[in-house]
């Protein structure tokens, strides 16, 4: 261990965190696999229950039948928790590759304090501290969606069963691409190091460095909310909308230009969002 040089620990630290990183996201995004295989529509189409409901067919109402199977139902404590998980597994998998240059840097300088005989708390205890702030996203989430279905704004495929509601909120998204607040958190989050400093370095104590990365997650959640909102329009469940969406706030914050792809994207969704409320509205 004595001849192991830094250089050579920090590459090894670098290889294991993103090794453990990529994992982690690709978990989560297997896990929203086998959700979006099992809510795979399985009914008939509405157009052969449609027909159907012409037939004689005695002892069945299928008008009725169709009303409870779209009708919103209560959801028992084990529903809520599984709706819970299932946004805070997404999260997870949309979020934690673009936050792997802030965490990878908590490990570089971490390494390097070990060295001098001054250790952070451990990189882990950093990267929950940034989850966290996802999972408090997810709860409140969780109540949206929960609201949205018993408003019957939600399909039971989880999408937007209203254009003007849709239209809505890409106009909203669209705008706040626009303002000073996603300016100001997309900042913390394109330059990790500009961030530290404004924190007054990184912690050394474990709740100090959770509290830190609680606080770099708050503001990735400031920047990327109205977006993550999106997918009540597109869908909760559609992989490919995901994706999308993940792709695009990676994006933002890690090439050069994001900024303007911000905005550029703010003027799509506002486009976009004026011609579903017109369509809505007439």
């Amino acid at each position: 261990m004595a001849g192991i040089t830094l250089d050579t620990l920090l590459r090894r630290d670098r290889i294991i965190i993103t090794i453990s990183l990529v994992a982690i996201t690709l978990l989560a995004w297997l896990y929203l696999l086998s959700l979006g295989d099992m809510t795979a529509p399985s009914e008939p189409p509405m157009e052969s229950m449609e027909g159907m409901s012409g037939m004689d067919m005695p002892g069945m109402d299928m008008q009725g039948m169709t009303e409870a199977m779209l009708a919103p139902h209560a959801w028992s404590a084990g529903e809520a928790f599984l709706v819970f998980a299932m946004w805070s597994v997404m999260m997870v998998g949309m979020m934690l590759p673009s936050a792997a240059p802030m965490i990878l840097l908590y490990a570089r300088v971490g390494r390097h304090a070990a060295s001098q005989g001054a250790p952070f708390a451990a990189t882990g205890v950093f990267g929950a501290g940034y989850i966290a702030a996802w999972f408090l996203f997810s709860l409140t989430a969780t109540f949206a969606q929960w609201l949205l279905e018993r408003a019957l704004l939600l399909t039971p495929m989880l999408e937007s069963a209203s254009g003007l509601f849709s239209g809505v909120l890409l106009l909203f998204a669209g705008v706040y691409q626009w303002t000073p607040l996603k300016h100001a958190c997309l900042s913390k989050c394109r330059a990790p190091l500009a961030f530290i400093q404004s924190e007054g370095g990184f912690r050394r104590d474990p709740w100090g460095a959770f509290r830190m990365g609680l606080r770099h997650g708050l503001y990735c959640v400031g920047c990327c909310w109205p977006l993550m909102a999106l997918l009540f329009v597109g869908g909760i469940m559609n992989i490919l909308w995901i994706a999308t969406l993940a792709i695009f706030v990676l994006a933002e914050k890690v090439i050069p230009g994001g900024q303007r792809l911000s905005q550029v994207a703010g003027v799509i969704l506002v486009v976009a969002g004026l011609w579903l409320v017109v369509r809505g509205l007439v």
